[in-house]
Protein backbone atom coordinates (compact mmCIF):
# COMPACT_ATOMS: atom_id res chain seq x y z
CA UNK A 1 0.00 0.00 0.00
CA UNK A 2 1.11 3.59 -0.95
CA UNK A 3 2.09 6.21 2.18
CA UNK A 4 -0.36 8.66 2.11
CA UNK A 5 2.54 11.23 1.36
CA UNK A 6 2.57 9.23 -2.32
CA UNK A 7 -1.10 10.76 -2.77
CA UNK A 8 -1.06 13.88 -5.02
CA UNK A 9 -3.46 15.89 -6.87
CA UNK A 10 -1.23 14.82 -10.20
CA UNK A 11 -1.42 11.02 -8.77
CA UNK A 12 -4.85 11.49 -8.44
CA UNK A 13 -6.00 12.98 -11.70
CA UNK A 14 -4.09 10.56 -13.66
CA UNK A 15 -5.66 7.43 -11.30
CA UNK A 16 -9.06 8.77 -12.34
CA UNK A 17 -8.44 9.55 -16.04
CA UNK A 18 -7.17 6.31 -16.54
CA UNK A 19 -10.19 4.40 -14.27
CA UNK A 20 -13.05 6.71 -15.62
CA UNK A 21 -12.22 7.85 -18.78
CA UNK A 22 -12.40 11.70 -16.95
CA UNK A 23 -11.76 14.04 -20.02
CA UNK A 24 -11.58 17.39 -17.40
CA UNK A 25 -10.32 16.29 -13.91
CA UNK A 26 -9.62 19.32 -11.35
CA UNK A 27 -7.74 17.85 -7.57
CA UNK A 28 -7.14 20.45 -5.45
CA UNK A 29 -5.17 19.60 -1.88
CA UNK A 30 -7.32 21.31 1.05
CA UNK A 31 -4.79 19.79 3.44
CA UNK A 32 -2.41 22.24 3.15
CA UNK A 33 0.08 20.03 1.72
CA UNK A 34 0.13 17.17 3.85
CA UNK A 35 -2.16 14.86 1.31
CA UNK A 36 -4.92 14.46 3.65
CA UNK A 37 -7.93 16.43 1.74
CA UNK A 38 -8.89 16.58 -1.58
CA UNK A 39 -10.93 18.66 -3.85
CA UNK A 40 -12.21 17.10 -7.22
CA UNK A 41 -13.89 18.15 -10.08
CA UNK A 42 -14.41 15.25 -12.46
CA UNK A 43 -16.29 14.87 -15.29
CA UNK A 44 -17.30 11.62 -17.51
CA UNK A 45 -18.86 10.03 -20.22
CA UNK A 46 -19.30 7.01 -17.58
CA UNK A 47 -21.66 9.63 -15.25
CA UNK A 48 -24.37 9.81 -18.01
CA UNK A 49 -27.79 8.83 -16.96
CA UNK A 50 -26.17 7.70 -13.62
CA UNK A 51 -27.33 9.52 -10.30
CA UNK A 52 -25.70 12.09 -7.83
CA UNK A 53 -24.99 8.96 -5.24
CA UNK A 54 -24.46 6.38 -8.21
CA UNK A 55 -21.25 9.08 -9.63
CA UNK A 56 -19.96 8.72 -6.09
CA UNK A 57 -20.02 5.46 -5.82
CA UNK A 58 -18.40 4.80 -9.36
CA UNK A 59 -15.69 7.44 -8.29
CA UNK A 60 -15.18 5.80 -4.94
CA UNK A 61 -14.67 2.71 -6.51
CA UNK A 62 -12.29 3.65 -9.13
CA UNK A 63 -10.27 5.47 -5.83
CA UNK A 64 -11.11 2.99 -2.97
CA UNK A 65 -7.07 2.29 -2.02
CA UNK A 66 -6.18 6.07 -2.25
CA UNK A 67 -9.77 7.09 -0.36
CA UNK A 68 -8.82 4.64 2.56
CA UNK A 69 -5.40 6.66 2.86
CA UNK A 70 -7.27 9.99 2.72
CA UNK A 71 -8.77 11.53 5.55
CA UNK A 72 -11.17 14.17 3.43
CA UNK A 73 -12.33 13.74 -0.24
CA UNK A 74 -15.30 15.70 -1.98
CA UNK A 75 -15.80 15.10 -5.51
CA UNK A 76 -18.25 16.81 -7.97
CA UNK A 77 -18.99 15.26 -10.60
CA UNK A 78 -20.45 16.27 -14.49
CA UNK A 79 -21.53 14.32 -17.95
CA UNK A 80 -19.33 16.40 -20.56
CA UNK A 81 -22.60 18.23 -21.12
CA UNK A 82 -23.09 19.38 -17.85
CA UNK A 83 -19.66 20.14 -17.47
CA UNK A 84 -20.22 22.48 -21.11
CA UNK A 85 -23.05 23.82 -19.64
CA UNK A 86 -21.62 25.24 -16.04
CA UNK A 87 -18.45 26.65 -17.98
CA UNK A 88 -20.74 28.56 -20.20
CA UNK A 89 -22.41 29.98 -17.07
CA UNK A 90 -19.25 31.56 -16.32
Amino acid sequence: MAESSDLTPASLQLALEQRLDATHVRIEDMSGGCGQAFEATIVSSQFIKKTTLARHRLVNTALKTEIAQIHAWTSRCFTPEEWERKIAEL
